[in-house]
């Protein structure tokens, strides 16, 4: 349960350093210095709010975790079991059990500091973003680090590996994802295709032709699935690929 609050924490700070300042909305004709900063911060945090669920995709392990359970559900051939939001609950437990480590480190470093007063806003970003930063590049693909660290480069920009922009980062760890959730992808449906491939053989031989070879396939698909205890050894998998 801290780990789901680490976010919801980090939204309650800025809202109690928000709601420290008085807005003056009678003097905003004068454009007060402050009271327009204090409606700017208003307005940034109510976007955080509103991307919120984007920032949790981008920067942990949930896409491949979504991308190889979608893939899995294609592969044996049904339509919506599990339903969409079994799977997406799913990941997100997954989630927050491999990014256990680092909301840990993001709350203990940045966001308890914060809602303590301890710390500054802009040092607690710091803080909270340095373990993602660590997770990323620990996972990111060398290849796709440096194909938008060049394109940063070609703009001018100066890029270092350990202190490397989060803008430059986290297109490159997402594009890692979705390359590794399909590689896993198909190594998961390359079994069902051959279990596919042979019933189409067998029900042509035998002159079915009006019968759609999924038709058959599909109670052979799931049952194989059941046999090697196929959730176990795929979410394990996963798991593990992130060690």
């Amino acid at each position: 349960m801290k780990k789901i609050l680490l976010f919801a924490g980090v939204f309650a700070a800025t809202v109690t350093a928000a709601s420290a300042q008085q807005i003056d909305l009678g003097g905003i004709g004068q454009a007060s210095g402050t009271t327009v900063a204090t409606i700017i911060q208003m307005f940034g945090l109510l976007t955080v709010l509103s991307v919120a669920p984007g920032l949790l995709i981008m920067v942990t392990s949930f896409t491949r975790f979504i991308i190889a359970f979608s893939i899995l559900r294609a592969g044996i051939g049904l339509q919506s079991t599990p339903a969409n939001l079994i799977l997406i609950s799913l990941s997100l437990f997954m989630t927050f059990y491999v990014m256990a480590p680092t909301f840990d480190r993001a709350w203990a470093n940045g966001v308890k500091p914060l809602m303590d007063n301890q710390i500054s806003q802009t040092v607690a970003l710091e803080r909270i973003s340095d373990p993602f930063r660590t997770f990323m590049l620990s996972n990111v693909r060398d290849k796709d680090f440096d194909l938008f660290a060049d394109l940063a480069r070609e703009r001018g920009q100066t890029v270092a590996k350990e202190t490397v922009d989060l803008r430059i980062l986290v297109p490159a760890f997402m594009i890692s994802e979705i390359r590794r959730g399909f590689e896993i992808g198909f190594l998961i449906v390359l079994p069902f295709l051959v279990i596919d491939l042979i019933v189409a053989t067998i029900t042509m031989a035998m002159g079915m032709m009006m019968l759609p070879p999924t038709v058959v396939s599909l109670p052979f698909k799931i049952m194989f699935f059941v046999l090697i205890d196929g959730w176990n050894l795929l979410v394990g998998s996963l798991v593990r690929s992130f060690n």
